[in-house]
This record gives C-alpha cells, structure tokens and sequence, in this order.
C-alpha cells in the first residue's frame, strides 16, 4: 500500500492502551525513541477510554504488580489529595479510594488517570523521545521473511503514514497487528484436545470470544427526569434472554460470580433488604470525601452483566458485521439506561429511576458512553509457551500452588473470570493461584521482531480470563518494552533472550532494576 509520510523510530507500539503506555515508558526509559499510535484522543485504553476502573487483588497495595503500576496508583490518590477539596481523613488516608467503589481499592475517574498518564509520560513526550498519533489506526504491514519491516497506519485525515522501527508491538485492543503482519495467532475458543483444559469446548471455536462492555457513566439527581429517546434496539433488548436464565438480560437477575451455574439477584440502590446494589458497584465519584459541593451527587459508571454483549464477534468477521456489533454494543447500554430509567423494577414496588442521568463530560463525549468499548479478549499469538488453565487453576494445581517459570517476566492475580461468550454463552468464574507471566508466552514461534503487548500473549481463553486485567496488562506492556529495549542494545533476538541464560538473567536483571517483580513469595501468600 502507497503511503505518504514516513517516519522512522527504533520502537514502534501500535494501540495506545495500558500496555502500549507501559511498553512506551520502559523503552523511552531505556533510551529508545518511540512511536505510539491511539485510535481515540485518549491514551490509557481500559482506564480511560474504556472507563473501567482497576480490577486487581488483594495485594495491589504492597506486592504483585510493577513499581511503574504502583507508582501510577499513587499519583492518582495524589492527584485528588493536590487537587480536590476532600476531607482530612480522606487526605490522610494512605489507601484513598476516590469514588468508594467496590469493584475495586482505587475507582476513579477517567479524566485523572488520563492525566496522571500524561504525566508520567511528559518527560519523553516533551522532548520528543515518545512521539503519539492520536486518532491513527493500523491497516498494512510490510515484511520480509521472520521480519517485519514497516507498518502502515492511517491518520485522522485519512493520510496514510508508514512506521520504521527495529521492533513492532502489538498493543491493540483486538491484537490488529498479528493478521496485517502475517503473525500466527489463534483466536476465540481452542478445543479440550488441544490444550487439555477441563474447561475448554469440545471443538474449537474461533468467533466464541468473551462479551464486549461498552460503558457508560451516569448520575442520579432524585425528582430529575432525563429519560432518553426510546434506543433503536429497546424491543429486542427489553426481550432477550440469555441461554443461562430464565430472566432478560434487562433484569436484575445475573449469574453468580461464586457458582455462576446460578443466578443472583442484585438491585439499584444500597438498601437494608440485603440485596446487592449495583450503584456502588463501580462508583467513582463519592462526594462524602469533598469539603464542597462541586456536581450534583455520585456518578457511577454501568459496566454490569445487563450490558455484557455477547451477540456476536468483533474478531474473524466482515468489516460490516464488526460494525454490526460494535454499534449492537452501544445499543444494548443505551437500553440499560432507557430501562433503569422508565420500568426497572425498584423495591419499594414502583418501576423506574427517571433522575438517571448520561454524564458524558465525564468521558470526554456528548452521548455519555465511553469513547471505544471495553474488549476483553483479544488475537493471541501463537508463541514458544502458551499459557492454559492447568497453569493457574487451583483446583488443577492443588498444594503445588502458583507455577513458578524460570523465564518470568512478571507477576499478576485475579480468578479466571470468562464473561458470557458470542457463540455457546459460557461463563466462569475459576478461582485461581497467582501466576507468573513467562517470557515465552510474549515471544512468537517465527516472527522475530514483532512482540504482544497487551491482552495478545500467547495464552489459551480461559487463562485471558485472568491475564486479560490492568496491572498485568501494564506489566506485559513493560516487560515487552523492555525486551525490546535491550534486544536493539544487545543486537540479540528475543528468542535467543530466552534462549541464553546469560541475556535471560541481565534482561531479568533490568526488570527487577525498575521494579518488575518476578515471583511470589511465600510470605506475601501468607499475607
């Protein structure tokens, strides 16, 4: 494909979401310049134009993420402590949780991680070691053999720009790279026979992929009536049933994270009846921790199983059909909240919560939902290790406890969390050992100087299941910066890095140098 500019850099990151800004900061951080491309206006991927708050574990505050992800942490409690008028007790708070919600230690608002990231990466923005092409999407690559040798992206004018670099990463939201540069990949649901996973379909499945979430953040202002025009598709989601209820998917009735062969029944609003609300769920403005009144309440952000869209695939699929969906996706969360708003049921026995309201300026749009849906599952590379169940199930690994790999380049915890699929409706929530992330899951089988760096390792969909949150994400998109990094300064190939105990044990070293935790302790276990 003809294209007009070019531009030259010795890494090249295509997909500006956490793990891009990961891998963006540790090869600047190394010396390296860098071009990152964004296909929206914000850098940050699921913290920011996504809108979804941190899933984490029980350890985030100490141990089990990279110091560069707990250094962001705690510039966000900073931001609000600098910037907000909030209480003593919350300024004091070392553990600061901004909105009070419970999905997580640290629910926010996009804007400040937006800012916080721009922050972190003004440094090598400034002085033009990052260089970033916001609205830029990738559509060809050039290869030579193992090699890749150019990619090709497409500007917000429609120009069409072609990027040199040593080193390609991949950090799309969909892993867009893989098929435009020949890469192997797999995607969608891989056969029992082929990874040996309990939980795995019986034959493969390539367009079964995890739900889709597109998010949007709304407040509640009571006796307000901001009901929004009747959505397109409100009959056919007023009506849908998924194949594992008996309820519409438009109910207060979801599957049970603790057996999700059951259905739990959850509600609007805190309330004394024991049932749970979904209002706090993902809060993340709380304005009991503000000295002074400065919107009209609480705003959440509606990121539930009511809005999980599963009714076909991004992946594997026409160009229209895509489109098809991802348009099906904001139609199915314009009808939560045209729902919440006119006939959800509430517990005093009356129908809906009119004062519901689209918070738009909080994401940055005029509709209120988020700038780019929340994409769980991506392409996968096919790589030198694939990471399957077997490796971080409890159950399947019983007393042995978390797998401890050799070549590992990072650490991570969350359970095996598969949302609703497009194709069987499946869903699961496995509990887990803390894994590692080894450096052969970030290495392709033949590529050479092309690597993941993001959601797209080399790792089956049920281990997405777990692999697939935001510090491991983070900490992929650093440990593949930083291979790179050291992979030009070495003149050595990132198979050999894994290769060669000499390079594996000076590129770990390098990881621990800025905070990469490898392994877990006991200890921290115990904690």
């Amino acid at each position: 494909m003809a294209s007009g500019q070019e531009k030259q850099s010795d890494v090249v990151i295509i997909g500006g979401g956490l793990g891009g800004v990961a891998a963006a900061l540790a090869a600047a951080k190394a010396g390296q310049r860098v071009l990152l491309t964004e296909e929206t206006d914000w850098l940050g991927g699921q913290l920011t134009s996504q809108a979804v708050p941190p899933d984490e574990h029980r350890w985030i505050e100490q141990s089990g993420s990279t110091a560069s992800y707990r250094e962001f942490r705690s510039r966000v409690r900073d931001y609000y402590r600098r910037n907000y008028p909030i209480t003593e007790a919350a300024r004091s708070n070392p553990i600061l949780n901004p909105g009070n919600g419970w999905v997580s230690r640290l629910a926010h608002e996009p804007k400040v991680a937006l800012a916080v990231l721009q922050e972190m990466l003004a440094p090598y923005v400034n002085t033009g070691r990052i260089e970033v092409l916001y609205h830029t999407v990738p559509v060809a690559a050039d290869t030579e053999g193992d090699l890749v040798t150019g990619v090709t992206v497409q500007g917000p004018g429609g120009e069409l720009i072609r990027l040199h670099g040593a080193y390609y990463l991949d950090a799309t939201e969909c892993g867009d790279l893989l098929p435009l540069a020949g890469v192997e990949y797999v995607s969608g649901a891989e056969a029992r026979n082929e990874t040996g996973e309990p939980h795995a379909l019986e034959e493969a499945d390539p367009l079964d992929m995890q739900s889709i979430t597109h998010v949007a953040a709304v407040d509640y202002v009571p006796g307000g009536d901001y009901t929004i025009p009747r959505p397109r598709d409100y009959d056919y989601w007023r009506e849908y049933v998924p194949s594992f209820s008996q309820y519409p998917i438009l109910s207060w009735f979801a599957s049970d994270a603790e057996d999700t062969s059951k259905l739990k029944q959850f509600t609007m609003f805190p309330n004394e009846q024991g049932i749970v609300s979904l209002w706090d769920y993902r809060r993340i403005v709380d304005p009991s921790i503000w000295t002074e009144s400065l919107n009209d309440g609480e705003v959440t952000l509606l990121n539930w199983a009511l809005n999980d869209y599963y009714d076909g695939s991004l992946i594997g699929v026409s160009p229209e059909e895509r489109e098809r969906h991802l348009e099906g996706a904001r139609q199915l969360t314009l009808s939560l909240v045209y729902w919440l708003q006119t006939e959800a049921p509430r517990l005093d026995g009356g129908k809906g919560y009119p004062g519901v309201r689209l918070r738009g300026d909080v994401l940055g749009t005029e509709d209120g939902l988020a700038k780019a849906p929340y994409i769980r599952e991506s392409r996968r590379i096919r790589g030198l290790y694939t990471v399957a169940e077997q490796d971080v199930s409890k159950e399947l690994r019983g007393p042995a406890g978390p797998r401890r790999y050799e070549d590992s380049v990072g650490v991570g915890s969350y359970h095996l969390d598969l949302h609703p699929t497009t194709v069987s409706q499946r869903t699961f929530y496995i509990p887990n050992h803390p894994y590692e992330i080894p450096l052969g899951a970030l290495i392709p089988v033949r590529v050479k100087n092309l690597l993941p760096a993001c959601k797209n390792i080399s790792m089956t969909q049920i281990a997405n299941g777990c692999y697939r949150l935001h510090p491991t994400e983070w900490n992929i998109g650093e440990a593949a910066g930083t291979l790179a990094a050291y992979a030009i300064r070495q003149q050595v190939e990132p198979a050999a890095v894994r290769g060669t105990a000499e390079h594996l044990q000076a590129y770990q070293e390098q990881l621990i140098a800025l905070g990469v935790q490898l392994h877990w302790t006991a200890e921290e276990l115990e904690s």
